[in-house]
């Protein structure tokens, strides 16, 4: 009798494949979902940093008194822009506009429901990104969400 030869793999090799990549999908799967949010977590560390960095720059630069930080009013133009010595700010440089720009452009807020906004406050609310202290220099996340650790994006 000739022996038909089989082709293919039996029940028994497949169920041991399917089971070989649900493991590796269970171990997988939550490492890179660990990146994403730690990923945006970084991102609003390095932002504030950028931030922190040009308003303590503008403020030495600017006297150093505790009445020498950018106002909320004109936070935008006064990190974007050339400026003089009072904080007024003009789009090119002059002979009284010395000073700047500290920053490009306004960072976007990497995280929480804001994602995405840039705007600057003195207190949080709706469309707020970031929330500014004029007479104290300190800004913090427009966010009230917290990471992965359970720290709160606004005590960064």
């Amino acid at each position: 009798m000739r022996h038909i030869a089989r082709r293919g793999f039996s029940l028994i090799e497949l169920v041991i494949v399917v089971v070989i990549i649900g493991i590796i999908a269970a171990i997988a799967i939550p490492r890179m979902s660990r990146g994403a949010s730690g990923a945006g977590d970084a991102a609003l560390s390095g932002n504030l940093t950028i931030l922190r960095n040009a308003i303590d720059l503008y403020h030495t630069e600017h006297g150093g008194t505790d009445t020498d930080y950018p106002l909320v009013a004109s936070f935008d133009a006064q990190m974007t822009q050339y400026s003089d010595a009072t904080g007024a700010t003009s789009p090119t440089k002059t002979t009284s506009f010395i000073y700047g720009p500290y920053i490009r452009s306004i960072p976007s807020l990497p995280v929480g429901a804001k994602k995405g906004l840039n705007t600057v406050a003195a207190a949080n609310g709706a469309g707020v990104a970031w929330v500014y202290n004029e007479s104290t220099g300190l800004i913090v996340a427009g966010a009230t969400e917290s990471d992965a650790t359970g720290k709160a994006y606004n005590s960064y």
